[in-house]
């Protein structure tokens, strides 16, 4: 006899296809998650905006709806940056207690066309910069989840919902995927739409997803974008693929226990698939730094009258930054987004007749400390780039989850992520913790 599956343990997909086949409502589902938050959300702090009442009443009007839609009764998490006109928008920041917008971001707005529905909001760094904002590692809550799309990480892979929305300017979905043991797709830069969501670095700001599959992240992912600019069902790859591997990057360096696991996992995946080592390309070797600029430079920018204001409730990384990013010189910002072009179209050459690349997804596993949030500079590239790139969880370090990095030129979405499931089916992994 087959054992039943709890509402909570179901991935995004399972969950889609049984409410559709009227095999679950909404609601038995929303009570199956809301009873796992009850017992882990007081370990785990993955929500900063949560309320019963209105996930109840938002299920229950799921079901009286049709249930042909691609999302159709299911809750989401939403990070807490992102704007959302029934629940507060905060920003991680005491600034904007209580702050409530006049309209859903466009993100959401779509998500809701889709017949889904906002959960709850996400635990987010403090206007999604590093400072940890006390979210807990589900594996092991002396740990970081990783940030700063931490509490929408967390809340995944402790099955309160079966997708989130996160953001990422450096490393925020896939450090915080690897960290917590499940899959982070960060698409395209502005494959979906950042309107309503707030803006750190708009050259480098990208809304991303988290599941426990990737075909669940491509299926959130796909309703949140411009019809038929994301699949929202992939389509297998006709044969293995054709892959490059980059043990690391110029910046980065690698813990070693972690590195054995990626090393498993590639050599995996060789059984079954090409795959070519490749070297970092000389003249990029410090393109962290142009990246640095940029992001810096803008968030100055954006962040700069907030800051002349509240300077005092602006944390001293925060300002620092900031004041570092005020100190670029429009010369410098020009040359670095040059730099940016450049290496787009150096990395898309470097890449062609490759499926896609493997690179570690974060140094290590998380560090065992709430009072950082991790080491981002295995996402830098990628982000500098806006190539797409997703995490997959392929093993553990003392049970803490190591992710597998994949990324591929600009607009190869789908295919990516045909790629990242087909890696997925030879390296399976349990992400519910």
């Amino acid at each position: 006899m087959t054992k039943a599956i709890a509402p909570y343990a179901l991935t995004l997909t399972e969950a889609v296809a049984r409410i559709a086949e009227g095999q679950l409502t909404a609601r038995s589902l929303a009570e199956g998650q809301l009873e796992r938050i009850a017992e882990t959300e007081a370990t785990i702090g993955a929500w900063a905006s949560l309320d019963p009442a209105h996930v109840r009443k938002s299920a229950d009007r799921c079901d009286a709806a049709p249930r042909s839609l691609p999302l159709a009764g299911i809750g989401i998490g939403v990070k807490d940056i992102i704007a959302t006109a029934n629940l507060p928008t905060e920003m991680g920041s005491p600034i904007f207690a209580g702050h409530r917008p006049s309209r859903d971001a466009a993100c959401v707005a779509r998500l809701q066309d889709a017949g889904a529905y906002v959960f709850g909001k996400t635990v987010t760094t403090p206007f999604a910069f590093i400072d940890p904002a006390g979210t807990r590692n589900p594996w092991d809550s002396a740990h970081t989840p990783g940030g700063s799309s931490s509490g929408s990480a967390a809340a995944v892979a402790a099955g309160h919902v079966a997708g989130a929305f996160g953001t990422q300017t450096n490393g925020s979905v896939i450090r915080p995927a690897a960290y917590c043991g499940i899959v982070g797709f960060k698409p395209t830069v502005n494959t979906i739409p950042f309107a309503g969501t707030h803006q750190f670095s708009e050259t480098l700001d990208t809304i991303g997803t988290f599941a426990r599959t990737v075909a669940d992240t491509a299926l959130l992912a796909s309703a949140a974008t411009e019809a038929g600019r994301l699949a929202g069902v992939i389509t297998r790859l006709a044969k293995p693929p054709r892959l490059a591997y980059l043990s690391g990057f110029p910046w980065v360096q690698a813990d070693r226990d972690a590195d054995d696991v990626v090393q498993d996992a590639v050599t995996q995946l060789r059984t079954r698939a090409e795959v070519v080592a490749v070297e970092f390309p000389a003249p990029f070797r410090d393109c962290n730094v142009a990246f640095r600029m940029i992001m810096l430079y803008e968030a100055a920018q954006n962040l700069r009258a907030l800051q002349m204001r509240e300077r005092e409730r602006f944390s001293p990384q925060l300002n620092a930054a900031l004041d570092e990013g005020c100190g670029v010189k429009e010369t410098a910002y020009q040359l670095s987004l040059a730099t940016r072009d450049r290496a787009i179209a150096e990395f898309t050459e470097w890449l062609d007749g490759f499926d896609a690349v493997l690179a570690p997804s974060a140094p290590g596993p998380a560090p065992r400390s709430l009072a950082t949030t991790g080491d981002p500079s295995c996402c830098t590239l990628w982000s500098f780039t806006g190539f797409p790139a997703i995490s997959i969880p392929v093993g553990h370090v003392q049970r803490l989850p190591i992710g597998l990095q994949l990324a591929a030129p600009q607009g190869r979405d789908d295919h990516l992520l045909a790629v990242a499931a087909w890696c997925e089916e030879q390296l399976p992994f349990s992400g519910l913790v």
